[in-house]
């Protein structure tokens, strides 16, 4: 089935003035869902789930966070958190005049989705939730993203010349997977390191408790094997949500390289949630 594409752009305010977000939209109709992607990978990731829900009728819209993609990237680590991001979904959600949406992603975008449910809880309708970071992925992210800050901070121009390396590379020509790859490896130093600065010292997820209280249906899946996105943060998130489902993945690639079982547990999870009669919003959502 063939599904329209339409790329979008919106603004949010910062104290620099205005960002710029970029986002492409798949499908249409008022069953929206917004997918978002993993850290320092741009929207594009999540196409080929797009594109599996959009051809059963959903509206997909894929957002490039702040710092991520083709979306603006301040180089203030103030302009980077879980819940900043969480605003700038519901920031697209306005913008798009949709008033609820299922909302997803995959590890740093999974817990952007959580967020969302937490803070502007009328504004969700269902989630699905890929790899979801949460209190034992800590020591693995910081052992991981931890030098990568150090260098983007203290030796910018390693940063400067892997991106010098990568960007001429024409993404037609090489697989969609590595293409992707060659795309998280475009940063600039300063905003690379605002990023993870703001990232690390802000807030990575809702409480336990904040998380009991998100009542809408939700697919979490956990990857095995997985030190940065551990098994176990996925299991224990499915069992918190009072509506959870919890899928284990066969490995970390899979919804990568062999989508179609997953594809097709998410496809059930939205179509679901819009076939389902309308929460009301909550007062102040």
């Amino acid at each position: 089935m063939l599904v329209s594409e339409r790329i979008g752009q919106f603004f949010v305010a910062s104290d620099a003035g205005r960002d710029r977000l970029e986002y492409t939209e798949y499908g249409s109709g008022d069953a929206w869902v917004v997918l978002l992607p993993a850290e320092l990978a741009p929207r594009r990731m999540m196409q080929p789930l797009a594109h599996a829900l959009a051809a059963e009728g959903l509206h997909v819209v894929t957002l490039d966070p702040l710092g991520h993609g083709r979306s603006d990237r301040p180089a203030d680590p103030h302009a980077y958190s879980v819940t900043e991001y969480a605003e700038q979904v519901v920031a697209l959600l306005d913008h798009l005049g949709a008033a609820q949406a299922v909302v997803g992603g995959v590890s740093l975008g999974a817990n952007v989705a959580l967020e969302t449910a937490a803070i502007a809880p009328g504004r969700v309708r269902g989630l699905l939730l890929e790899a979801p970071v949460l209190d034992n992925g800590v020591e693995a992210g910081v052992l991981v993203f931890g030098p990568l800050l150090l260098a983007a901070r203290f030796l910018p121009l390693s940063v400067t010349l892997l991106r010098r390396l990568t960007r001429p590379v024409p993404r037609g020509i090489v697989p969609f997977w590595a293409g992707i790859a060659l795309d998280a490896c475009d940063q600039r130093a300063d905003a690379l390191a605002a990023l993870l600065h703001g990232l690390f010292f802000g807030r990575a997820a809702p409480s336990s408790k904040e998380r009991r209280r998100i009542t809408v249906p939700t697919l979490v899946v956990g990857h095995p094997f997985d030190p940065l996105r551990p098994l176990a943060d996925a299991v224990t998130l499915a069992d918190e949500l009072p509506q959870g489902t919890f899928v284990r993945a066969r490995s970390a690639l899979e919804w990568r390289l062999t989508p179609e079982r997953l594809d097709r547990a998410a496809v059930g999870l939205a179509t679901g949630c819009w076939k389902a009669p309308r929460r009301r919003r909550r007062s102040g959502a």
